[in-house]
């Protein structure tokens, strides 16, 4: 099975891209990861935050195709512990599944559509992260399940 994680443009502090690129590397020894940057979108500041989240939605559902397996990273999602999150991710492993993807939404949330295309949406925590923080932080949590589903001893309980 392969994972994506799909964000809206590059990340722009040098110090949050090295404490991804380590979790990515850490990832890749489990199994195809894959890190999608969408670009960010012209003439997007003048526009009001509805057309925004539209147009972030068209970019996005044209990268997913007919991708089913759709995970959003949204503070409204379901709250989960990284156990539970280990078992999302072993369930769809054991189940078949080819690809998997999370996205990381832009500041305005997700259109209509795109929400439409998920199975589900997940939050990682009650508190409100910037976009490009909480690219580390599921990075970190992915690589967490991993070590979970393979009984190695990175996770304590």
């Amino acid at each position: 099975m392969k994972i994506w994680l799909v964000v809206t443009g590059k990340t722009d502090a040098t110090w949050l891209q090295q404490g991804i690129d380590v979790y990515l590397k850490r990832i890749g020894h489990y199994l195809p990861f894959e890190l999608k940057v969408l670009p960010d979108l012209k003439n997007m500041a003048s526009l009001p935050p509805p057309a925004r989240k539209e147009k972030e939605g068209e970019a996005l559902l044209a990268f997913l195709g007919n991708r089913n397996e759709v995970y959003l990273l949204d503070e409204k999602g379901e709250e989960m512990t990284s156990r539970q999150l280990a078992a999302l991710v072993e369930r769809k492993m054991t189940g078949g599944c080819r690809e998997l993807v999370f996205v990381i939404g832009g500041p305005f949330g997700f259109s209509e559509e795109a929400a439409a295309k998920a199975s589900g949406k997940i939050s990682l925590s009650r508190l409100t992260f910037s976009h490009q923080m909480v690219r580390l932080l599921f990075a970190e949590q992915l690589y967490r399940a991993l070590t979970i589903i393979r009984g190695e001893p990175y996770h304590n309980d």
